[in-house]
């Protein structure tokens, strides 16, 4: 089902946070949800309805692309064995790292987490003036609960499923072993934390087709609550 979540159940419409170019003020929205949950399926089926997506992961990617600053530090910090054959970013051997040891999770954080936030406010300002009067912006950051990024937001979505459904997701659909998906999910947030950051709930362990009308029902509320007084 799509619920109210305990953080806050907004009544009227959310407190706006200025944005310099052609508009004065839009609604921020944060969108998470622990791996395995379906939250980029969410993040597809926000942006077919009209939202205006700015996703961590792609910004992740490009804050270390190759010949960025945000690559040079980040080999500096864990070594060329970190590259790939044409010298971009292996991320699976650097997951390998920084997935087994907190302590270099912790290094890779402090390098990335602000470069991806510069880029992702640069990204918001980019769309904004670009888009239609009336734009909901939805950030996309698996990390929301993690980061204490929550305030950030005039509303926070948690897109969730129960912690046997993603260890399933990430075996059956993303190959990984058990070892290792239970390793990503303990690398994240707990289903209570990312719980109790939440505006509002988004059920994802039924079908596509379900998901379908609960996304639609949020964009709804979205836009009532735009709307209102």
């Amino acid at each position: 089902m799509t619920e109210l979540g305990p953080r806050r159940a907004l009544a009227c419409s959310p407190t706006l946070v200025p944005v310099t170019g052609q508009r004065d003020r839009v609604p921020r929205v944060g969108l998470t949800g622990g791996i395995g949950s379906g939250k980029s399926e969410v993040s597809r089926r926000l942006a077919a309805h009209g939202a205006v997506i700015i996703d961590a992961d792609v910004a992740a990617r490009a804050v270390v692309a190759p010949g960025s600053p945000g690559l040079a530090r980040v080999t500096e910090a864990f070594g060329t064995g970190v590259l790939g054959p044409d010298g971009a970013l292996d991320r699976d051997r650097l997951g390998a790292i920084v997935f087994a040891d907190p302590a270099s999770r912790t290094t890779l954080n402090a390098i990335v987490h602000p470069l991806v936030g510069e880029w992702m406010r640069a990204a918001e300002q980019s769309a904004v003036a670009a888009a239609h009067d009336g734009v909901i912006v939805v950030h996309d950051v698996p990390l929301l609960a993690e980061n204490r990024r929550a305030r950030d937001f005039d509303l926070v979505i948690v897109v969730d499923v129960p912690p046997e459904l993603q260890l399933e997701r990430l075996v059956s659909q993303r190959g990984m072993t058990p070892e290792q998906a239970r390793a990503r999910m303990a690398a994240q947030a707990t289903r209570e934390q990312r719980l109790a950051v939440a505006d509002l709930v988004i059920d994802n362990s039924g079908s596509l087709a379900d998901l379908d009308r609960r996304v639609a029902d949020v964009w709804a509320d979205l836009q009532r609550r735009v709307a209102a007084p």
